[in-house]
């Protein structure tokens, strides 16, 4: 009997991905293991935090980097970093920013709920920018001159979230906002794969990233990587770290910490309930050098397999023009179904919800079913189990024909 069985909660087919809603990807059993074994052991967390920084910052190019307890978390304390920099005082203060840099320049167009973590440390978002490409009204985003003109003498940091369509380019924002002396923070929560992300945003100029660590790296769900410049990185780690301990008493690593540049240690910090556990570290530093070494065409295939899987159990189902979507090795690769809504007598979301609530539950992703698309993400399918979600669309579809 499964855990989840014992605890009487229904497992499901995640066919969505690794979105938190649906609990996130599958572990490896190494990376199980390491985070079993590391259940039996107390280290010093500081300590632990050191030695994640010195492997993070060999993968990512950075001068430091902590685990984080997700990208949303890396979001919170970057911010917190760049509001507070060394200054304990100040770290105690927030979320009261009162008197401190308390905004945040952001490109309107890149706005989404995710920067409210941004906002959590106290700060106001500026907007730049009208987004006529979006608007279909033009062909017009933010340019980095208005970037530069919205940074004043309360602006933090920058704040870039990275996707393929993100305008303007990165190093543009970067030559912008350190020609006025501000730091950028970059959210790249999803923009693993390809591998080469890991560097390429600290390599654009970036001064803190954001990765989630339960996506592709298929870390824990609970856990992600802030990665970037040392002072920054040190300050975030203080607004995190349980700091329930004499200053005198404290001896932090040499690598992440300098400790005399403190004028003392904060109280627990607005980042204290980001915490992240032992357990969480070693899974995603397990994960992470996995991830890195881990052939990507031989991922790719894998996720191919899966998604063929649903495919070919698809066959039988005529009111659907399936479509395998992939653009290589260094993309995730996806199974869109068009519905046809009329023949089929039902909606694509009502063929998603349908089955959502059946036995087994299938979760497929949803984001196209306004037109009329039921897509299938590989990244959390397990054998034999794209299958059984294919055979379970076909049979709606068939009873309803």
């Amino acid at each position: 009997m499964s855990i989840f069985e014992e605890l009487g909660i229904p497992t499901i087919i995640n066919a969505k991905g690794t979105s938190t809603r649906v609990s996130g990807g599958i572990l490896s059993a190494e990376v199980a293991e390491a985070m079993r074994e590391a259940t039996q052991a107390c280290v010093d967390m500081p300590v632990l935090q050191g030695r994640a920084s010195t492997i993070i910052a060999e993968v990512t190019g950075a001068e430091a980097g902590i685990v984080t307890s997700g990208a949303a978390a890396g979001l919170l304390l970057g911010t917190a970093a760049c509001i507070a920099g060394l200054d304990p005082s100040l770290m105690n203060r927030l979320p009261d920013t009162g008197g401190m840099k308390d905004e945040v320049v952001v490109v309107r167009s890149q706005r989404n709920f995710y920067d409210h973590a941004v906002r959590q440390a106290g700060v106001r978002l500026v907007e730049v920018g009208i987004a006529d490409r979006f608007a279909g009204s033009g062909v017009r985003d933010a340019e980095a001159w208005e970037i530069a003109d919205a940074i004043n003498a309360r602006t933090a940091c920058v704040l870039y979230v990275a996707t393929p369509h993100s305008e303007p380019s990165l190093p543009e924002v970067v030559a912008a906002a350190h020609g006025k002396g501000v730091p950028v923070l970059v959210d790249a929560a999803a923009q693993l794969p390809p591998v080469g992300n890991l560097r390429r945003f600290i390599a654009e100029g970036a001064d803190l990233v954001a990765f989630s660590g339960g996506k592709a790296i298929l870390g824990p769900q609970a856990s992600g990587i802030l990665a970037g410049r040392r002072d920054l990185i040190q300050s975030a780690a203080l607004q995190m770290l349980d700091q329930d301990i004499w200053f005198q008493q404290w001896s932090p690593p040499a690598n992440l910490f300098d400790k005399h540049r403190l004028k003392g240690l904060p109280q627990h910090g607005i980042g204290r309930p980001c915490k992240v556990g032992k357990e969480q570290v070693v899974g995603l530093l397990v994960a992470l050098r996995r991830f890195v070494a881990l052939d990507p065409a031989r991922r790719h295939a894998e996720w191919i397999s899966r998604l063929v899987e649903v495919r070919e159990a698809l066959r039988p189902a005529n009111l659907l023009q399936v479509n395998l979507v992939d653009n290589g090795p260094d993309t995730v690769p996806l199974l869109e179904a068009r519905l046809d809504e009329k023949a089929a007598g039902m909606s694509a979301l009502e063929a998603v919800i349908a089955l959502q609530d059946g036995a087994p539950s299938v979760h497929a992703d949803p984001s196209g079913a306004k037109h009329g698309l039921i897509r299938f993400n590989p990244m959390a399918l397990q054998a034999g189990e794209g299958r059984i979600a294919g055979e379970r669309l076909a049979a709606l579809l068939a009873s309803r024909a």
